[in-house]
């Protein structure tokens, strides 16, 4: 499966160096989200390649942005900023993980367009960036992949998004963790087989 993987983020970086990609217009000009499935076992390998193709593409290549949004960091920060944090470790310590999963997520206004992660995304967005979406696997369940996706949808539309999964994406149905099926139908196209 390591072969494969490797052979897949060579496609990767294959299809986001097109300008065409970057035009962001899926099938029936629709906006262009993508998701890049893979066995979560795999999570530090797919970490590494996107650390590759970032050092690679600042290297070799001017003509757009790759801007990584680690969803987990993310949270941390605006956490950190808010000074929320430690009030998290002693609401945990109290109360349990679910009152500060829910807590944070509340916090967060994960259900929004206007919720704090998106808004963090969307005011960090140069033209002609292509985005990668990290840390779904981190920071589950307080943010669900489907969540992200409803509301990114509909506040970005300029520039191609690519959701990094750790799990199964058949065209309709994300599976996190192969294990954790997630009722939503997706409007997103898998990015590589």
């Amino acid at each position: 499966m390591l072969k494969t993987l490797h052979d897949r983020f060579d496609q990767v970086e294959e299809i986001i160096s097109k300008p065409t990609f970057r035009e962001n217009k899926g099938l029936g000009n629709e906006v262009g989200y993508y998701i890049f499935d893979y066995p979560a076992q795999f999570e530090l390998v797919v970490r590494d390649r996107i650390e590759q193709l970032i050092v690679k593409k600042e290297k070799y290549t001017t003509d757009f942005n790759l801007m990584v949004f680690d969803l987990y960091d993310i949270i941390i920060s605006i956490l950190e900023d808010k000074n929320y944090l430690d009030k998290c470790f002693k609401m945990e310590a109290r109360r349990g993980f679910e009152k500060v999963s829910t807590a944070v997520a509340n916090l967060m206004r994960i259900t929004s367009t206007e919720g704090l992660i998106i808004e963090y995304i969307k005011n960090r967005i140069p033209e002609n960036s292509i985005i990668f979406i990290t840390g779904i696997g981190k920071c589950y369940p307080i943010i669900r992949s489907h969540t992200v996706l409803n509301n990114l949808h509909q506040v970005i539309d300029k520039v191609p998004v690519v959701l990094f999964y750790p799990g199964e994406y058949d065209g309709q149905e994300l599976i996190l963790f192969n294990n954790i099926k997630d009722d939503n139908y997706y409007r997103a196209f898998k990015l590589v087989e």
